[in-house]
C-alpha cells in the first residue's frame, strides 16, 4: 500500500518514523514543508526537511526532536566569541548538512536532488520530497512587531508576539517539487501529520495543485496536533487563540474539512466527537501522544486501521 504524508517538523517526523517502522519504507512518501527555510550565516537552512530526514535516519536529537544527537558546539561558540549571530544555534554535525546543501545548490542541483542524495547517504529508504524546489517563505504578521520571517518569530522572538495573520510569499509563482502531485494522486492513503496547521501544513496546501489533488480523494486522514487544547510542541494552540479561534479539535476539523475524511484525536478529547461530526469530518479517538518509538508505531498502526474501516462512521 502506497502512503503519502504531509508533514512539518517534530510531530510529523515522529509519525512518519512510526509508519516507516511498520510498512515497507519504499512505499512511503513524505512531502515536507519548506516555508520555514531561510538563509543564515550564508547557508541554506531547511529545518523541517532536516528534522524529518534526521528522524528517519535515527540520528535526530532525542531530547529536542530537532538537530543531531551527540552534537558538539565548537563552531557556534567561536561565532559567539567573534560577535556573530547565535540566536539560531547550529551544531557542528548539523552545519555539515547546511554547508553541503548550500554548495550543491550553488552548482545548480535542486533541493529535491540534494535531499535524495542526503537520504541515500543516511540510509533513509523513505522518499522525502520538499514541497517545492523553489523558495517559499512563511511570514507571520504580529501585533507588536508587524511582519516577521518565520524563524525570526519562532526562534528569535520565541513565539512571544501575538499573531494576526500569515503569508506564504512567492507561493503563487512556484511549482510542486517533482513527484509531489504524483505522490498524492497515486497513493492508496494520504495522511496529514500532527503538525501545525497554520505554518507547517498550510504552506504545503498553498503550493499550486496540492489542495486540488487532496480534494479529489475520499481517504485523507488528518491527525490533530492538539491534545486538551494544547500543542505537544510549538505554538499551534497559541496561534488559534490569538486569531480568535478556540484551540480545540473542532477548530482543527474546520481547518481541514474541505479535504479530510477523518480527524484522529486523543482519548483526552473524546468529548469533542459530536461537534467534530457536525463538520462532516469523522472523528477517530485513540492515543496520539508519541512519547517514544512504541507510541509512534501504535499511532501509525491506528492510522492504517482507520484506512481499512473508512466505510464506517466510527469514533473509536
Amino acid at each position: 500500500m502506497k502512503i503519502t504524508v504531509l508533514a512539518g517538523g517534530v510531530g510529523g517526523a515522529k509519525l512518519v518514523d512510526g509508519l516507516a517502522r511498520i510498512v515497507d519504507p519504499a512505499d512511503l512518501t513524505v512531502i515536507v514543508n519548506t516555508g520555514d527555510d531561510f538563509i543564515h550565516l550564508g547557508l541554506q537552512i531547511c529545518p523541517d526537511l532536516d528534522t524529518v530526514c534526521y528522524t528517519l535516519a535515527g540520528i535526530a536529537n532525542p531530547d529536542t526532536g530537532w538537530g543531531r544527537k551527540d552534537e558538539s558546539w565548537a563552531v557556534i561558540s567561536q561565532i559567539e566569541r567573534l560577535g556573530g549571530p547565535t540566536w539560531f544555534r547550529l551544531g557542528d554535525q548539523d552545519l555539515a548538512t547546511h554547508l553541503e546543501r548550500t554548495r550543491w545548490l550553488q552548482t545548480g542541483q535542486t533541493l529535491s536532488e540534494i535531499t535524495r542524495s542526503f537520504c541515500e547517504a543516511w540510509g533513509v529508504s523513505v522518499q522525502v520530497l520538499p514541497m517545492s524546489d523553489r523558495p517559499v517563505s512563511t511570514w507571520v504578521e504580529t501585533e507588536e512587531l508587524g511582519w516577521l520571517p518565520f524563524q525570526e518569530y519562532f526562534v528569535r522572538q520565541r513565539c512571544a508576539p501575538r499573531v494576526k495573520n500569515f503569508n506564504f510569499r512567492e507561493v503563487s509563482q512556484v511549482e510542486p517539487a517533482p513527484g509531489v502531485l504524483a505522490a498524492l494522486r497515486e497513493a492508496d492513503l494520504v495522511v496529514i501529520a500532527p503538525s501545525n496547521p497554520w505554518v507547517s501544513i498550510g504552506p504545503i496546501l498553498s503550493i499550486p495543485g496540492v489542495l486540488n489533488e487532496l480534494r479529489k480523494r475520499q481517504d485523507c486522514i488528518a491527525v490533530s496536533p492538539l491534545i486538551g487544547g494544547k500543542a505537544i510542541k510549538g505554538p499551534a494552540a497559541k496561534m488559534y487563540t490569538e486569531m480568535g479561534l478556540e484551540p480545540n479539535n473542532l477548530t482543527v476539523a474546520q481547518h481541514y474539512r474541505t479535504f479530510a475524511k477523518v480527524l484522529v484525536i486523543d482519548e483526552e478529547d473524546r468529548g469533542e466527537t459530536e461537534s467534530i461530526e457536525e463538520t462532516g469530518v469523522i472523528p477517530f479517538v485513540t492515543k496520539t501522544y508519541m512519547r517514544n518509538i512504541v507510541d509512534r508505531e501504535f499511532l501509525a498502526q491506528e492510522v492504517l486501521r482507520i484506512r481499512s474501516s473508512l466505510g464506517g462512521q466510527t469514533t473509536s
